[in-house]
């Protein structure tokens, strides 16, 4: 299906079966949207089948990986209208028993990923002095919990990141929109790293 001027362009990161991404890459596609879903690995996207959705690989631990999936959206549709922050995994335990490797990687994703991904889109954004970026967040980044406290650590920041994002965007134009959404507890089918 071709991109059109009427048509809202949407990059989803963290796109994998049975996931939030998932789900809300199928919600846009069904209400008229073209489509880039994203996941590290393509088998766990290639479910979607949508004709509005086209499917590319992004990891957002990767500065060339997160750069070369926003410029092929710009190379092929010539803008990003929304973007959706959502790739995430967790980090679950007791605080102490978590790993510095376990919780370097849930930082380099759900903190780092949602900032590479901003410095890669906000320009294009405010060339055009339009787009909304959204980060999928936590109710745990808000109130942790035992168990899930690097998690809850790491949500916590992306919300301080997004909710900055959200006051300096206003600079680069007044329809920049940066939104933050809490999610609370999600049946997925694949929930760690």
């Amino acid at each position: 299906m071709a991109v059109t001027q009427s048509s809202p362009v949407v990059l989803v990161t963290g796109s994998s079966h049975g996931g939030i991404g998932y789900s809300l890459c199928e919600e846009f596609a069904a209400r008229g949207c073209t489509v880039y879903a994203s996941a590290r690995r393509l088998e766990t996207i290639s479910s979607l089948t949508h004709p509005s959705i086209r499917t590319l690989v992004m990891d957002v631990t990767s500065d060339t990986s997160v750069y070369k999936a926003v410029e092929r959206v710009i190379g092929e549709a010539g803008r990003v209208d929304i973007v959706v922050a959502n790739a995430g995994i967790t980090c679950l335990g007791p605080i102490l028993d978590v790993s510095i490797e376990q919780a370097k990687q849930s930082l380099d994703t759900n903190v780092l990923g949602v900032l590479r991904l901003a410095k890669e889109v906000f320009p294009h954004m405010a060339t055009r002095k339009r787009g909304t970026f959204i980060t999928i967040g936590s109710v745990s980044g808000a109130s942790p919990s035992p168990w899930v406290g690097m998690y809850a650590a790491t949500k916590a920041a992306a919300h301080a990141i997004t909710e900055t994002l959200q006051m300096e965007a206003k600079a680069l134009g007044p329809d920049i929109n940066v939104m933050l959404v809490l999610t609370g507890g999600v049946r997925q089918v694949a929930f760690t790293y």
